[in-house]
């Protein structure tokens, strides 16, 4: 069974930065997509950023402050975030779409890690 286990977090004042990382256990035949979500209290969680192959996808309030990277050898996709700012405050879960034989777009979510700025 596939799992995804997530390191980083915590606290943290405005304008530092944070290293997010996930890696996934299991048997993968290969990954579609890596990437992380966030969900403030009271919001909707959404993307923050993801990868694929060939390209990288951010949202746009993390433009310039966010780098998501893959390790391949190690399954692992890593959130640098830098320039953190108290709107970035949130639970963090990272997320993976992946194939196996038989089964295709498999997509399974983190524990999640919460991530605070303070003003």
């Amino acid at each position: 069974q596939v799992q995804l286990v997530e390191s980083g977090g915590g606290l943290v004042q405005a304008g530092g930065s944070l290293r997010l990382s996930c890696a996934a256990s299991g048997i993968i035949f290969s990954i579609d997509v890596m990437g992380w979500y966030r969900q403030a209290p009271g919001k909707q969680r959404e993307l923050v950023a993801t990868i694929t192959r060939g390209s990288t996808n951010y949202k746009d309030s993390v433009k310039g402050r966010f780098t998501i990277s893959r390790d391949n050898t190690k399954s692992t996709v890593i959130l640098q975030m830098n320039s953190l700012k108290p709107e970035d405050t949130a639970v963090y879960y990272c997320n993976l779409i992946y194939d196996k034989p038989g089964h295709s777009n498999i997509e399974i979510w983190g524990q999640g890690t919460l991530v605070t700025v303070s003003s």
